[in-house]
């Protein structure tokens, strides 16, 4: 049994009377990602990367509860760090709105912010991978930080969450009233 999480086909349809919109659906064992037809090869690989993101985001809405995560927690450790991580409880928590998520390594606890729920999956599986680094070494130093190296969308979901942070912090724009 592979550590890796199934591979689904992506197949792409262009139609002559879709004029702006592109949206996308899974079809069994593939994800089916509808455009324009007149979109650049370039605007369709950007297109599909956002929409499969998307379909992520959705799907791990719907379905992670605290055993699934648990489970993936498991199956990321055996993936990027040959299982030498094992947390005992990996959970969600409501009372974590300043970080993504925590770790007790001498309790092998991890902790994960509510507000990772809804967010693309390999955002979630980088806050995880992060949190059971911490298991193996305790702080941020080289030796941490070469461990998440093995993770290929780390830099990808540093800059997703650094982009949620920073649209947190830009200034709410009252709602333009009717004059």
């Amino acid at each position: 049994m592979s550590a890796d999480p199934p591979q689904r086909a992506v197949e792409v349809r262009r139609s002559a009377r879709r004029r702006r919109t592109v949206s996308a659906y899974r079809e069994g064992d593939r994800t089916v990602v509808l455009i324009p037809a007149r979109m650049s090869e370039a605007e369709e690989q950007r297109w599909v990367g956002v929409m499969l993101d998307k379909l992520a985001a959705q799907e791990s809405k719907r379905t992670l509860g605290d055993a699934e995560l648990t489970e993936r927690a498991e199956r990321l450790s055996e993936q990027y760090f040959d299982g030498r991580a094992r947390p005992r409880t990996v959970r969600w928590v409501t009372n974590q709105n300043t970080r993504w998520g925590s770790c007790t390594p001498a309790e092998g606890s991890i902790r994960l912010s509510h507000r990772l729920q809804g967010m693309p999956e390999y955002v979630i599986d980088y806050v995880l991978l992060h949190e059971l680094a911490h298991l193996l070494v305790p702080g941020h130093g080289p030796r941490f930080w070469e461990l998440l190296e093995a993770y290929p969308r780390t830099e990808r979901a540093r800059g997703y969450l650094e982009g949620v942070v920073a649209a947190e912090r830009l200034p709410k724009v009252p709602a333009a009233r009717d004059e």
